[in-house]
């Protein structure tokens, strides 16, 4: 009548599509929090190469597109740490329980 396969794909599918949500909500709140220290502490560095090898001028549009790329590394640097934090705590539970 059921097919039990269909139902473990189907709770395998939520459990899978909750963990990708936290993982995505964590790195979110990470980003928040390093972004800033990150950009302020190397954003003088940036914009000093800048002017020093393609010309004076460019300092603003570098310092925000600096931003931007710091604030993408640190959402995808910890997003990927927490998924696989997340499934190597799946694992061993996992393993622990079976």
């Amino acid at each position: 009548m059921f097919d039990m396969n269909k139902h473990r794909e189907a709770g395998q599918s939520i459990f899978m599509g909750s963990m990708k949500g936290f993982a995505n909500t964590c790195a979110v709140g990470v980003t928040f929090f390093v972004t800033g220290p990150i950009h302020s502490q190397t954003v003088g560095w940036v914009t000093a190469y800048t002017a020093w090898h393609y010309g004076a001028g460019w300092e603003d549009l570098v310092s925000f597109v600096w931003f931007v790329l710091v604030a993408c590394m640190a959402f995808f640097v910890s997003r990927a740490s927490v998924s696989t934090l997340i499934m190597m705590g799946g694992l061993a539970v996992a393993t622990r329980l079976f």
